[in-house]
């Protein structure tokens, strides 16, 4: 079992800092402004607590693709509604009946032990992705760190290339020294040095 806490805490602080003037800024993530980042969020955080539960919920994204993410679908209310979501994610898989079986989160059956780690590497990522787009720091905890790299260092091996469409960019070269969070971005197809544009 992963402990999903400390990468949901990190969102939910980031998430405290965002302005409304942000946005429309653009993120890490390709075509992927601010505001669709965070209603990718609210979409990712239920649909992975339906997955720990096994109930298969009752919206978009249990048992088939949610609808892509868009600034014009984020809930008016999500400087609250995103981190009850996320806090209800973690108590949802510190239950240890989350992590045993198969499950299905977004159209997507897979074991749950899979799944878990599938939406740890969604917070930290998408955290990182959030704190960078903003402007804010970002702190990924030791633990997290090292299950996230393990996570995207083996979706970087050739034969996993067709496991990587959809999920991750292509591979970012970084140096073989570089800390292991950044070494987990380029594995993830993200740059550690990205940089908003200047406004």
């Amino acid at each position: 079992m992963l402990d999903l806490g400390p990468a949901a805490q990190e969102v939910i602080r980031l998430v405290g800092g965002v302005t409304d003037d942000q946005l429309t800024d653009p993120t890490p993530s390709t075509d992927t402004s601010v505001a669709a980042l965070l209603d990718h969020l609210m979409g990712l955080s239920l649909a992975f607590t339906w997955a720990a539960r096994k109930s298969g919920g009752d919206g978009p994204g249990a048992s088939a693709p949610p609808p892509p993410a868009s600034p014009d679908n984020l809930d008016p209310q999500w400087r609250t509604v995103l981190p009850a979501r996320l806090t209800e994610l973690v108590e949802s898989w510190r239950q240890p009946a989350a992590w045993a079986g198969m499950t299905t989160a977004g159209g997507v059956t897979m074991p749950a032990e899979v799944m878990g780690m599938v939406a740890l590497d969604e917070l930290v990522l998408h955290g990182w992705d959030l704190a960078k787009a903003t402007g804010q720091p970002f702190h990924c905890d030791p633990a997290s760190t090292e299950a996230v790299l393990e996570f995207t260092a083996e979706s970087a091996r050739p034969e996993q290339a067709a496991g990587r469409e959809g999920l991750f960019g292509p591979v970012v070269p970084v140096p073989a020294d570089a800390p292991p969070f950044d070494r987990a971005l380029g594995f993830a197809g993200r740059d550690p040095g990205w940089t908003p544009p200047t406004r």
